[in-house]
């Protein structure tokens, strides 16, 4: 930490990337060799994402804990197929996402999912917006905003369709690029950018429409003269 300063920052990303790079083939030759090894190596380098990839998708502790073990058990057993036309971890979350998407398919009857068009910003013929845009910035960054802030994200993400949460999750949340999410989720690039384009304004409309209604009160109240009064 202390020379981080010192390194230009291509640098510091090329480190990162080599050392991720090493410990996946360590990682992979430990699964290939067999043994208990190997599934510890996994459960501690991608156990925390990978939860968060599957809760975020399923909605639920119980069904993400059950999507990782199928999951992390599936990869183990299918390790020889993986042949490093991508990325180790991309392999995995595809392996995740799909046990998730399952998992969602065998319980569907139990939670109606919303249109995301329904309740996307409304545009004009020339693609602008037809509401007036609202600045919500000091809001957001308000200290003391930010346990509502994250209830309504979190509400807002289990709104989105399944698709859509998980580029949402791989690129705002665990970081991936464009091109790794298309290569976890089985989808072009521009499939990609644009559920994350049309996911990123809902999660916005959502969150300008709970900043908007817990303003309602103080309009309504008037003035704090008025309100003496």
């Amino acid at each position: 930490m202390m020379n981080m300063t010192l390194e230009r920052p291509e640098a510091t990303l090329v480190t990162a990337v080599a050392a991720r790079g090493d410990r996946d083939r360590e990682l992979i030759a430990a699964l290939r060799h067999g043994g208990q090894e190997g599934a510890e190596r996994l459960l501690s380098t991608y156990g925390d994402r990978a939860y968060r990839l599957a809760i975020r998708i399923t909605g639920n502790a119980r069904d993400a804990e059950e999507v990782i073990q199928d999951s992390f058990w599936s990869a183990i057993r299918k390790i020889d197929t993986f042949r490093g036309d991508a990325a180790f971890g991309s392999w995995l979350y595809r392996i995740v996402t799909n046990a998730a998407y399952q998992k969602l398919r065998s319980t569907r009857h139990e939670r109606a999912e919303v249109p995301l068009d329904a309740v996307l910003p409304t545009f004009d013929e020339r693609g602008r917006h037809t509401a007036a845009a609202q600045d919500w910035s000091r809001r957001v960054e308000d200290p003391s905003s930010q346990a509502d802030l994250r209830m309504v994200i979190t509400g807002a993400l289990q709104d989105l369709p399944p698709d859509a949460r998980a580029v949402v999750v791989l690129r705002d949340v665990e970081g991936l690029s464009n091109p790794q999410i298309a290569a976890a989720l089985n989808l072009t690039i521009p499939a990609v950018k644009t559920r994350l384009h049309r996911a990123r304004l809902f999660l916005r409309k959502r969150l300008g429409d709970a900043f908007e209604a817990s303003a309602r009160p103080w309009l309504s109240a008037g003035s704090p003269r008025q309100a003496v009064a």
